[in-house]
């Protein structure tokens, strides 16, 4: 019963033995507490005196503390052992994160993935800590106490022995069912764990729009169904519980019935009777605790499989290749590269060319392929196959570090951090001076917003603090490309999708500046950014359908010119 997962985690064998060495010694303690209770309540009932029952009250103590001094060392080993587990599980989550890239957690979901990260831990923690005590426990203590019955009175024994496998058929029997409502509530609260942070990302949008009471009804129905299915698992846990305690009460009833009779026809002695009678209760008491945290259990078991997932996820197994630090002589040569999504093809059959400081221009319409190529580029998605050619380094993927260390990556929207300005502009380059941070905080034209900031360049911002515009976060990008001169390589993701056009209008007076010897990649729909590109990449469906100069591509008369006609007819009907 104890998961096959359990049993891969470090030093889990030394644990487990020395839990169940503990669990021995609690078996053997309960019956040094039976023994003496029973033994000093016959000799009373018999006619000795209290005081002659010392030592068997003496002998009642030291088990007793003895029990608790065993369960306080199991609770100490399992506290420290499950803390360290979960916490070297949730470094090796984060590291595999951030090995595999955003594409995992697109496809888990943001909300998903802190959820995990943190509750989900969390409930790991607490499975490693119940499933270990009390599975063991219910697999060692009533055994033994079981062999004690047995000497003392074997009837009582049969009925126990005889008890004990149907109480646990008809726990096996509960706890599938209970499993699949777990799983069920599982789906549900991931999916909501989504929804929530996807609905706290867009409220601007949404109330924008005033779709917000709409999206409101939407968190709400799927917060209703998570109540539902939360309810569900209560209810199997709880009809476990009870008919669990149901069961052993009327176990224990039964054996206290034959002995009661049994000690009335003079059939069996006090002492062995009360013994047993008072063993009965711990010999149940066990499986009782097990179904008591089952729930628990099995909510910090679907986390686990979760996490696990993603761990034994492959990774790019490519090996580290040295690269040149790029400049105007390197030359990039991709050919026939395909990636594949789970859900379709993403890039087919790319062939690209090109040297030294070039400016790239790629255009298409959404879901052409845009972002899907410059990720690839970055490194975050590796090709099913192709060739790749950096200077004279052959390549399977672009996820080499000696690369990704020449990138600097502006997407749609950049991430602000909770820092000082300071800090976020010289993230990437944080031994940069002042005096450096000044310059570049002043090309991009950031100027009159740090004189307008009541602490200057150490008034924090970003999440949970002073927010910023989508310009302003834009104009923080670009002062971290333009800080880091060694980055040779920018990859612009849709950089200003999310702008008016006057905003753009002027970003681009800043941005073209920064471009300057360096090989740029830049994905837009906006067409007139193509004036700026020495190359232009047309794409539609994964393809690159058309390639060539501004000027090539406007006498080809090709896929250019009907995108260019498409936008700008669209451009004509939103006006």
């Amino acid at each position: 019963m104890i998961d096959k997962q359990l049993m891969k985690l470090p030093g889990i064998k030394r644990v487990m033995g020395v839990l169940v060495g503990l669990s021995v010694l609690q078996a053997f303690f309960i019956i040094g507490q039976a023994y003496a209770l029973g033994r000093s309540i016959t000799n009373l009932w018999d006619g000795q005196s209290v005081k002659e029952q010392i030592n068997l009250m003496i002998l009642f103590a030291v088990v007793y503390l003895g029990r608790h001094l065993s369960i306080y060392f199991r609770n100490r080993l399992l506290d420290r052992y499950a803390y360290q587990q979960a916490n070297d599980i949730r470094n090796q989550l984060l590291e595999k994160v951030f090995k595999l890239g955003p594409q995992v957690v697109q496809h888990q979901g943001t909300g998903s993935m802190v959820t995990m990260a943190l509750d989900g831990v969390d409930q790991v923690e607490d499975y490693f800590h119940l499933i270990l005590s009390k599975m063991i426990n219910m697999m060692v203590i009533p055994w033994i106490i079981l062999v004690a019955v047995y000497l003392l009175d074997v009837e009582s024994g049969i009925i126990l022995t005889l008890v004990f496998p149907l109480i646990i058929i008809f726990m096996i029997i509960l706890g599938y069912a209970a499993q699949g409502k777990a799983d069920k509530q599982f789906a549900v609260f991931q999916m909501l764990s989504n929804h929530f942070i996807d609905s706290l990302r867009g409220i601007d949008t949404l109330k924008y729009f005033g779709l917000s009471k709409k999206y409101a009804n939407s968190i709400f129905n799927t917060s209703e169904r998570f109540r539902k299915a939360t309810m569900n698992t209560l209810k199997i846990a709880i009809l476990s519980t009870f008919a669990l305690d149901f069961f052993t009460t009327l176990s224990i009833a039964i054996v206290a019935v034959f002995l009661g009779l049994r000690l009335i026809d003079a059939h069996i002695l006090l002492f062995p009777a009360l013994t047993v009678l008072i063993l009965v209760p711990e010999y149940f008491l066990p499986i009782r605790d097990f179904s008591g945290d089952y729930h628990a259990t099995l909510n910090g078991k679907n986390s686990m499989h979760a996490i696990y997932e993603i761990l034994d996820q492959p990774e790019d197994q490519t090996e580290p290749v040295k690269l040149q630090h790029w400049d105007e002589n390197q030359p990039l040569n991709v050919s026939h590269l395909n990636f594949d999504y789970v859900t379709g093809a993403g890039l087919k059959d790319l062939n690209l060319n090109f040297s030294g400081y070039e400016k790239v221009g790629i255009i298409g319409v959404s879901g052409s392929g845009k972002s899907t190529l410059i990720n690839v580029l970055s490194g975050f998605l590796t090709p099913r196959d192709g060739n790749i050619k950096v200077g004279n380094a052959e390549l399977t993927s672009f996820n080499q570090p000696d690369w990704q260390k020449q990138l600097i990556y502006i997407p749609q929207n950049p991430y602000i951090f909770q820092m000082t300005v300071r800090d976020n502009i010289a993230f990437y380059h944080p031994n940069a001076t002042d005096d450096e941070v000044r310059q570049a905080i002043e090309v991009v034209g950031l100027q009159q917003l740090v004189d307008d900031l009541p602490e200057g360049l150490d008034t924090v911002i970003g999440e949970g603090a002073r927010s910023l515009s989508g310009g302003q976060s834009q104009r923080v990008a670009l002062a971290r490309a333009f800080l880091d001169q060694n980055r040779r390589v920018l990859l612009f993701d849709e950089p200003t999708a999310h702008l008016d056009i006057e905003t753009e209008v002027e970003l681009r007076e800043r941005m073209i500046p920064i471009m300057k010897n360096h090989l740029v990649f830049f994905a837009t729909h906006r067409l007139h950014w193509m004036k700026e590109m020495d190359y232009i990449l047309v794409m539609d469906h994964g393809q690159v359908v058309e390639q060539g100069t501004l000027d090539e591509l406007q006498a080809n008369n090709g896929a250019f010119a009907k995108l260019t006609a498409a936008m700008r007819g669209k451009e004509a009907h939103d006006e």
